[in-house]
């Protein structure tokens, strides 16, 4: 069996990280999405992988080889019909490029040239987080069912609007109907999907549009996978479904990512009965500690520190000088947290500093500097610079949730709506204010003093113009 990883996406509903990053590849928990989810297909017994990139594709291969520090793959490379291939015994991935970004299916067939033997094939989508117990539920059903494809599904329970997915009506355990963006449905299709070769002619003859749509439905002009799952319906034959039991996060807009990392730091949580200490972290006294803890090598709990909830904190970091932690909590390497700062549930990536008087509960990405009373809720790319006392608005006059517009649509995140989300390189000045909500491009300064009320285009300078008055002034004003 082959597993077609399709990365290639331009994620145009990312912003503000659809400039600088490939979806696929955004950091849950300090682990690339696409990498999670190979090593995933991995523990099912899969050993060849076809990745299809596009938007951005060094950032996926460097996801998906990332393992090759573990010895995971190999370093060796040849090229074979366009594609580049890494392997390791058995163990392949090849990298194929969609240069034309038209559809699922298309790509799907693009990656099917390089694995010509295939008699059944995975396909998942790159940018979906998962549980292993449903990835492997998938697996095995379809490696023992007679069924030509077998789908993941998930139920449709508020918060879930049908009308916001490409959806499956279910009957017991298999697809009667796949829908896109349907007024109602019992099921969405969840990003993972297993086929025999008897389907490739079904993915060959895709019309290059979603043709099964509601009345009134607008589908974009794109050889949708789903599409194909409907013609092998109205075809007769079978497919199977199978229903997740854990859960899903298709990381198609900002707020995704907070959703996702919520439910990954709970699925860790759960990995730790007890605390794990290296042998080279070291604990200070002082440090009042209520809770699970997880220290890599050489971490440091220092002087008059508190811990309360869970933290894993990787190797090098450093929690000082009466650091307050309350919460989920998870560090990458050599972070330094410092200086009567205060975290709630976050996860930090590598080499981030959290200093004085710094608050901040959300998903910061490598390299992110929070210092001087600054307040953040939200998400913060790479190499982001808060400035001085800058302040992320989270409570709305209201007491309301934002409407955000994505791609001209108007919605409201049932997860950081009043979060604020700043792309990658960009930075604030101090006293900074952003108002619930508010969304910076990546490469983007907002300036000292500057309250922002709308999102802020990439590659942008917002400052703020003073009408300034002068007059005399001196000892004569008081009676010298």
């Amino acid at each position: 069996m082959v597993a077609i990883v399709l990365a290639a996406g331009n994620g145009r509903k990312m912003f503000p990280f659809d400039l600088t990053r490939q979806k696929c590849a955004i950091l849950i928990a300090n682990d690339p999405i696409v990498r999670r989810l190979v090593r995933q297909l991995k523990i099912t017994g899969i050993q060849r992988f076809v990745v299809v990139t596009g938007h951005n594709a060094g950032q996926v291969r460097e996801a998906v080889l990332g393992d090759m520090e573990q010895g995971t793959w190999d370093t060796g490379t040849e090229k074979r019909r366009g594609g580049e291939t890494e392997k390791r015994g058995s163990e392949k991935v090849i990298f194929v490029h969609q240069q034309q970004r038209d559809g699922t299916a298309t790509a799907t067939l693009l990656a099917l040239k390089e694995v010509k033997d295939v008699d059944k094939f995975i396909v998942a989508y790159g940018d979906v987080v998962l549980t292993q117990k449903d990835v492997t539920a998938l697996v095995q059903v379809h490696r023992d069912s007679n069924a030509i494809a077998t789908v993941l599904v998930q139920r449709l329970t508020p918060p879930l609007d049908s009308r916001d997915w490409i959806c499956a009506q279910v009957e017991g355990d298999r697809v009667v109907q796949v829908q896109g963006h349907p007024r109602n449905a019992s099921h969405r299709l969840a990003g993972l999907f297993a086929f025999r070769k008897e389907a490739i002619p079904f993915l060959e003859s895709n019309p290059g549009v979603m043709r099964s749509v509601p009345v009134g439905g607008m589908p974009h002009l794109e050889a949708e996978l789903a599409q194909s799952l409907q013609m092998l319906l109205e075809a007769g034959k079978e497919v199977a479904a199978v229903e997740t039991q854990g859960f899903v996060v298709d990381v198609d807009k900002p707020w995704h990512i907070l959703e996702a990392a919520h439910y990954v730091v709970n699925e860790l949580r759960e990995k730790f009965d007890e605390d794990q200490i290296a042998p080279t972290a070291k604990i200070d006294d002082s440090a009042e500690i209520e809770g699970r803890i997880v220290l890599g090598d050489g971490c440091v709990i220092g002087k008059r520190v508190v811990v309360s909830g869970f933290l894993l904190a990787d190797a090098g970091t450093q929690i000082v000088n009466g650091a307050i932690l309350r919460g989920r909590i998870v560090t990458g390497r050599n972070c330094r947290i410092r200086d009567y700062c205060l975290l709630g549930d976050s996860i930090l990536g590598h080499r981030c500093i959290v200093g004085h008087g710094a608050e901040f509960e959300g998903v910061a990405f490598n390299t992110v500097y929070l210092y001087h009373y600054c307040e953040v809720f939200g998400v913060l790319g790479e190499a982001v610079d808060i400035g001085a006392a800058t302040v992320c608005g989270t409570l709305r006059f209201d007491d309301g949730e934002t409407v955000h517009k994505v791609l001209g649509r108007r919605e409201i995140p049932h997860v950081g709506a009043n979060a604020s989300y700043i792309g990658d390189f960009s930075r604030t000045g101090v006293n900074a204010i952003l108002m619930p909500g508010v969304k910076v491009g990546s490469y983007c300064c907002v300036g000292p003093g500057v309250v922002l009320y709308e999102d802020l285009p990439h590659r942008t300078l917002v400052l703020v113009r003073q009408d300034l008055e002068r007059r005399d002034w001196g000892p004569e004003r008081y009676g010298w």
